[in-house]
């Protein structure tokens, strides 16, 4: 089969930092004390980072926007992104670490500093996209509330990328200090000019305040531009798509799971790649579905190729007209 061709890209902005794993951890030892674990890892991270890693392995266009500090880490990271990385503004700041610790029930615990991410700013960003989207360009935008300079201007930035041509989305990720009214009515104005809203399932209700997810897209799809999405990604029960037109639920199938870290972020990876080379809402989220399943069951982590994904025949989707 002769992979389609196409003149869209996939831009990906917001946190892209180092991360330190290290595995298995069940109770926190006592202050002062040592604890021997199995297993370490250094590695990009971050939600940026994480999808960037997906859409490499998928040979997915693309490009990394970001900034970068100005320490031991900032050259390993450039080398690994070098396609984006001559791009990125420097900060006289410590390169953003996140220092995480899995369970064995595949839950994680991370501690991150705050770093350069925290400086990355709208004009950073700006600076590293076309003045104007090709037809089937997407911006998305990752780390929301740990791009605090960024998401203090996320209300101008967006304005900018739809004058400029862009399709939007925000996968804002969980805020450090949990959700608020305050947040929330900080981020809720920006959402008019978002047209796909990525969230797993925890997050889509903490941001509606709502106590379902078909009453958290409803309230959500109100906010958002005209023939918007709202997807909510549920782990081991698939991803659910919700617009104005259709409800979709794509199950996920049962897999022995290795490593859960950028699951959501590997799901965003197949699901734009689907929408970059002109597939339906239907087959992105399958493919979301599918590229998540994959790397968090593998270990060193693997993706489905181009090909696997566009012969491999669509999994039944579950459709409701609204």
């Amino acid at each position: 089969m002769i992979k389609p061709e196409t003149s869209a890209r996939l831009y990906v902005v917001g946190n892209i930092n180092v991360d330190v794993i290290m595995s298995t951890l069940d109770e926190w030892p006592q202050k002062g004390t040592e604890a021997m674990l199995e297993s370490s890892a250094i590695r990009p991270g971050g939600s940026a980072g994480n999808c960037a890693l997906a859409l490499d392995a998928l040979n997915t266009p693309y490009r990394l926007v970001a900034n970068q500090g100005n320490d031991q880490f900032t050259p390993w990271l450039a080398e690994l992104f070098a396609a984006s990385a001559a791009d990125w503004p420097r900060y006289a700041c410590e390169t953003s670490l996140t220092f995480g610790v899995t369970h064995s029930d595949h839950e994680r615990t991370f501690f991150s500093n705050q770093g350069h991410i925290a400086r990355l700013s709208r004009d950073d960003v700006l600076s590293q996209l076309p003045r104007e989207a090709v037809a089937g360009d997407w911006v998305l935008l990752c780390g929301t509330f740990l791009c605090t300079a960024l998401f203090a201007e996320y209300s101008s930035l967006l304005e900018t990328l739809k004058r400029r041509g862009f399709k939007v989305a925000i996968d804002s990720g969980w805020p450090p200090a949990g959700w608020s009214a305050t947040l929330r009515q900080q981020l809720f104005p920006c959402l008019k000019n978002c047209d796909a809203l990525l969230l797993n399932e925890v997050e889509t209700l903490g941001l509606s305040g709502c106590n379902s997810l078909p009453d958290a897209a409803s309230m959500l799809l109100d906010l958002l531009a005209d023939n918007a999405v709202v997807v909510a990604k549920c782990g081991p029960d698939g991803a659910y798509l919700w617009s104005a037109q259709t409800h979709l639920h794509t199950p996920a199938e049962a897999i022995a799971v290795v490593d859960t870290i950028g699951a959501g972020d590997s799901f965003n990876a197949g699901y734009f790649s689907a929408l970059i080379y002109g597939q339906d809402a239907a087959t992105a989220l399958d493919w979301g579905v599918r590229v998540a399943s994959a790397a968090i069951s593998s270990s060193p982590r693997r993706y489905p190729d181009w090909q696997t994904l566009f012969s491999t025949a669509h999994r039944a989707n579950r459709q409701e007209n609204q």
